[in-house]
């Protein structure tokens, strides 16, 4: 029997089971998702100009991009319909900086997840043996879930700018020979933004999961079972001198109380004595 074959029927992939192993494992696939749609991005536009002088024309003006989206280096030619000379454009922008930084974060927080749930599965009986690995693990989860919702939120703000930079209304505001009524410019096509939008989503859902996951981290740690220790003593203590305290407010209960009762009427032996005065009166007459 292989090696794979035989950690699987001791049980050891049962820790896939756990919420914290099984949370890492979405993480890790999540992670895979936003920087597959937000790295591996291309898209572009096409743009026609009909001048007057047919000969002067251009009807496929493609503009391309991609990922890292430093749209100021993106360059294409139109025609001016002044003749043969052409205009040389480039789009507006520069979104490479929070796009760089999303896809950083979440190759990061693929090989962290990726190396966390071979630590689960495989070495969970020495990541548990000392508080240094869960703490460690608590410290990068928390790390992470800032991370991810700051490069999220910065990227979804350079994707609106990305979007407003490549779309063709906007780049036809940049030719000289569209502002002529006399020609004719229109778009062809516009991007496709979609793989973007779904890499922004993929964002923040792995914020939420990385944020969720903080409280399954803790758990693992010495500062939980710390803080149930400390909340569990004081109330043993409150119990246990309730008890005792009761215990002899009963026991007061049960003899002074029965004394009291006792000492309210008279004893025999004195009431005795009260009745033989009057006896001992009509002797005497």
């Amino acid at each position: 029997m292989d090696p794979v074959s035989q950690l699987a029927s001791a049980g050891t992939f049962r820790a896939l089971k756990e919420p914290l192993a099984f949370l890492r494992a979405l993480e890790l696939l999540f992670a895979i998702f936003a920087f597959a749609t937000c790295g591996g991005y291309s898209g572009g536009l096409r743009l026609s100009v009909d001048c007057v002088n047919k000969t002067e024309s251009n009807l496929s003006i493609d503009i391309a991009f991609a990922y890292p989206f430093r749209l100021h280096q993106v360059t294409f030619e139109v025609p001016t319909c002044e003749g043969k000379e052409r205009q040389k454009l480039a789009l507006i922008g520069d979104s490479s900086s929070s796009a760089e930084f999303f896809v950083t974060v979440a190759v990061f927080a693929f090989l962290y997840s990726l190396a966390a749930t071979v630590v689960y599965i495989f070495f969970q009986n020495k990541y548990r043996e000392n508080n240094r690995g869960p703490l460690i693990d608590f410290i990068v989860t928390v790390v992470f879930s800032f991370l991810w919702l700051v490069g999220s939120s910065a990227w979804a703000k350079g994707l609106s700018d990305v979007k407003v930079a490549t779309d063709p209304k906007e780049v036809l505001l940049l030719m000289s020979a569209c502002k002529q009524p006399s020609n004719k410019c229109m778009a062809v096509h516009s991007p496709v933004m979609s793989s973007l939008n779904t890499s922004v989503v993929f964002g923040f859902l792995n914020f939420i999961l990385w944020a969720g996951n903080i409280w399954f981290v803790f758990k693992e740690t010495g500062w939980h079972s710390s803080g149930q220790r400390y909340l569990s003593d004081p109330m043993e203590k409150h119990s246990s001198s309730y008890n005792h305290g009761g215990y002899n407010q009963d026991s007061y209960g049960s003899s002074g109380g029965y004394g009291q009762q006792a000492s309210l009427g008279p004893s025999s032996d004195e009431f005795g004595q009260q009745s033989s005065g009057p006896a001992s009166f009509t002797n005497q007459i």
